[in-house]
């Protein structure tokens, strides 16, 4: 566990995923964001435009670190390089934050492009705690770790979803990161009910709130299916969960994420302002 706790330096202000071909246009003007996120993985060569541009916005805003590879659920341990480059990455930025998945990615020495769900067992739980901890202990930072997408419930799990994530961040000593479109797509896909999910996460914890786009279809007996995308505008039934969410938390950093099918500027900044406008009553210091 970690020994002292590192403060989330992240304004509770919108924030948007950062890609490159907006770098002249948040320079511009980067009203309303007030921080941005990166990918862990594109930031770990040496050198060259995009460590040059990122070095440029870090003076004007504070960055998240958000990671994609680590497979902090996998089976074996964490990759000692992987955890060497993300080192020398936060050791250089000092970002505000920094998050990864609760999920799996690795099998033996293969990668998996996805972000794989975990049954909730103590034997998963022990394990998880573990990598955090590595993870922790090398970054010396407190993480945050991110509530997944699930399109399918394990039957050999005994812990709820809240109350594993809840337990990792007490034996830890991590924060959390609730991802609202995440909650709704896998209370849709499991058959659940997302403001139970968020009246029992810890929200005492919660560190970041992500929201992205998702796609809608069917499983083969015709229910619904969503598929957490990131390739489209946030779905009006997340913003109101989001709304509910900041209601029982209070104000938090709140980031718009779209990372497929990225539009232009002007699309990313309109939903930056959108939840601009829900923390904007949660912000106002009373007359």
């Amino acid at each position: 566990m970690l020994d002292r706790a590192f403060p989330n330096d992240l304004p509770a202000l919108p924030g948007v995923g950062y890609k490159p071909q907006h770098y002249a246009s948040i320079i511009a003007d980067p009203a309303p964001v007030g921080w941005l996120e990166i990918h862990a993985e594109n930031y770990m060569g040496d050198g060259g435009r995009p460590l040059a541009q990122l070095r440029h916005l870090a003076e004007r805003f504070p960055i998240s670190v958000h990671g994609v590879g680590l497979s902090i659920g996998g089976d074996g341990r964490l990759d000692a390089d992987h955890l060497a480059r993300l080192k020398h990455l936060c050791d250089w930025l000092n970002p505000a934050s920094f998050s990864e998945h609760l999920a799996w990615s690795t099998h033996d020495s293969a990668f998996l492009n996805d972000l794989l769900p975990l049954p909730y067992t103590d034997a998963t739980l022990t394990r998880v705690a573990d990598h955090v901890d590595e993870l922790q202990a090398v970054l010396g930072r407190r993480i945050l770790l991110e509530n997944p997408s699930s399109y399918l419930a394990f039957a050999e799990s005994h812990w709820s979803e809240t109350d594993f994530l809840r337990e990792v961040a007490r034996r830890t000593g991590c924060g959390l990161l609730l991802d609202v479109n995440n909650v709704f797509v896998s209370a849709t896909n499991l058959g659940l009910d997302a403001r139970a999910y968020i009246a029992d996460f810890p929200l005492d914890q919660v560190g970041e709130i992500h929201l992205g786009g998702h796609d809608e279809d069917h499983d083969d007996q015709g229910r619904p299916l969503l598929i957490d995308s990131h390739g489209a505008e946030i779905a009006d039934p997340v913003w109101t969960l989001l709304g509910e969410t900041l209601a029982l938390s209070g104000p938090r950093p709140v980031l718009v994420e779209w990372d497929n099918d990225v539009p232009d500027w002007p699309v990313l900044a309109a939903e930056a302002s959108r939840a601009a406008r829900a923390l904007d009553p949660l912000t106002k210091v009373p007359a």
